[in-house]
């Protein structure tokens, strides 16, 4: 399996580190965020890794070489010209996963100790299921977020909510709103070529965004880590909190 991590992001939230350098470049312990997370897909045995680059991305390139890909097949995708955001991230990258009937994309600033094998057996598990409709499958947990993805009793997205101003955005609508699953996303997902197949968004695009549209029509899945770690390394105090916990 091949896999992309998604580290074009200006990182606001990181600020004032990301206003000279890369949210990606951010250290804890010793190692960057994209060194901890190269060496997390290695350890499930995925060795060619995709990198997209925007923000300082001469930085990244030149860790990526200086340091060999710390042991993985980096490769490249250059959104110096427009960052394109998740999705608009993924598609520029689709000739990369041409060949691959399924791949894992995650953010740059996660760290986790998610079993990606777990996750890919209930993938398999779910794709088997929907017999060829299955797009993605996402990493989810049940902690307090600003943002909830929303699923039915099935385990199927169905939508999407701001907790904070209440705006919705509906795959699906429920028949009964009883029966909404509210999840929070953790930035990784094992994504299928229908989704490249299938998707008709173009340019610059969340992944959220495609999501929504192919869930209209395709079943994605999620698969729920409550039980582990999860840390969204986006802010000065999260880098601190990260060096407690990943040494």
């Amino acid at each position: 399996m091949r896999a992309m991590i998604l580290a074009a992001g200006l990182g606001t939230r990181l600020k004032p580190f990301t206003d000279k350098h890369p949210k990606a470049l951010a250290m804890v312990n010793g190692k960057s965020l994209l060194q901890r997370n190269v060496e997390y897909l290695m350890s499930f045995g995925i060795s060619e890794i995709i990198v997209n680059v925007h923000h300082f991305a001469d930085q990244i390139i030149n860790a990526v070489n200086e340091n060999k890909g710390w042991g993985a097949q980096i490769t490249i995708s250059d959104e110096t010209d427009e960052v394109l955001e998740t999705g608009g991230g993924l598609l520029r990258a689709a000739n990369y996963f041409a060949a691959e009937e399924r791949w894992l994309v995650m953010n740059a600033d996660i760290l986790t100790n998610l079993d990606l094998h777990q996750m890919m057996a209930a993938d398999e598990a779910y794709a088997q299921k929907a017999e060829g409709d299955l797009v993605a499958t996402l990493a989810v947990t049940n902690r307090t977020s600003s943002r909830n993805l929303i699923f039915n009793n099935a385990g199927t997205l169905c939508g999407w909510r701001n907790n904070g101003t209440g705006e919705e955005k509906w795959a699906n609508l429920l028949k009964d709103p009883n029966t909404a699953v509210p999840k929070a996303f953790s930035g990784i997902q094992i994504v299928h070529a229908s989704f490249l197949q299938e998707l008709q968004l173009r340019g610059k695009f969340s992944l959220i965004d495609a999501y929504l549209q192919l869930a209209q029509h395709y079943a994605i899945h999620y698969y729920d880590h409550s039980d582990g770690i999860l840390l969204d390394v986006g802010k000065p105090e999260s880098l601190e909190k990260a060096a407690t916990v990943f040494k």
